[in-house]
């Protein structure tokens, strides 16, 4: 029997989290739509498993230096439709000084045959770069955007 939509989801975030980024493409299937509306700077939908592997792959010295982060407050919706649900959560970061830093975020996913086909991932950009400690990158990204 496949995973269930909220058994994927908790996979997915909890592979994020964890830092184990070379399992979660396993966790789509190889045709996606996945999109991230509140991303800055703007990034184009995830389409394919391909994709999405491009998206998770994060060289070794960049993760050694990835803030600690945990999954908290974890709520899923169930809806009317079984492939879909609505799932709110935060990762709290650890910040260099010690100081937690939460980013809420907002999936909408639809689970087929135990894996994402469709997601649209909302997450807080502002206080995902504060978490990250890039606010500098954050700022020179809109910047770009200014005419």
């Amino acid at each position: 029997m496949s995973p269930s939509p909220r058994e994927v989801f908790l996979r997915l975030v909890h592979g994020v989290a964890d830092g184990n980024f070379d399992a979660l493409p396993d966790l789509y299937g190889e045709v996606t739509d996945v999109r991230h509306p509140m991303a800055t700077p703007e990034s184009e939908p995830l389409t394919s498993r391909r994709a999405l592997q491009e998206h998770f792959t994060v060289p070794p010295e960049v993760r050694q230096s990835l803030p600690k982060r945990r999954v908290v407050d974890v709520v899923v919706h169930e809806t009317a439709d079984p492939e879909v649900i609505v799932a709110e959560f935060a990762y709290e970061f650890t910040l260099p000084d010690g100081a937690p830093a939460k980013v809420p975020c907002v999936f909408v996913m639809r689970v087929r045959d135990g894996r994402i086909i469709e997601s649209r991932d909302y997450i807080d950009p502002i206080r995902t770069y504060t978490a990250r400690a890039d606010l500098d990158l954050l700022i020179a990204s809109l910047r770009k955007d200014v005419p």
